[in-house]
């Protein structure tokens, strides 16, 4: 078997409408698809990233809610590359969104920090 790529990263979301606007408004991506699927009373909205698929964003009635700290086993968190941390940061601040101190990786030396879903996913702001 060869695996190509990541083909998309399924998050589900305890309010879709808040999780709908943080995804597409507050980070940018791009919806492709939204469905509606009513026999599980769950929405799915398929979103891009210059134009490239990579998340799934699915509703469900009354998911648990996501234990983060201490962490768990599973998925950690979702990383992004940025061209600029400190201006990506100052413009996420301007929507209410606040970030973890910014720190630098070891061994790479570039700097990165963490922001949260409205679920308190972590996400990883990493500089390019």
């Amino acid at each position: 078997m060869i695996l190509n790529k990541v083909h998309h990263i399924a998050i589900i979301c305890s309010d879709y409408k808040k999780s709908k606007r943080f995804y597409v408004e507050d980070l940018g991506l791009e919806p492709l698809q939204e469905v509606y699927r009513n026999e599980r009373d769950s929405f799915k909205l398929d979103l891009a990233l210059n134009g490239e698929y990579i998340i799934e964003l699915f509703s469900f009635p009354k998911p648990p809610p996501r234990s983060t700290r201490p962490e768990a086993a599973g998925l950690r968190h979702l990383a992004f590359e940025v061209d600029d941390l400190d201006t990506s940061l100052v413009e996420l601040s301007g929507k209410g969104i606040l970030a973890e101190p910014v720190r630098t990786d070891e061994f790479t030396q570039k700097k990165f920090t963490f922001i949260f879903d409205p679920d308190n996913l972590p996400i990883e702001l990493y500089q390019k």
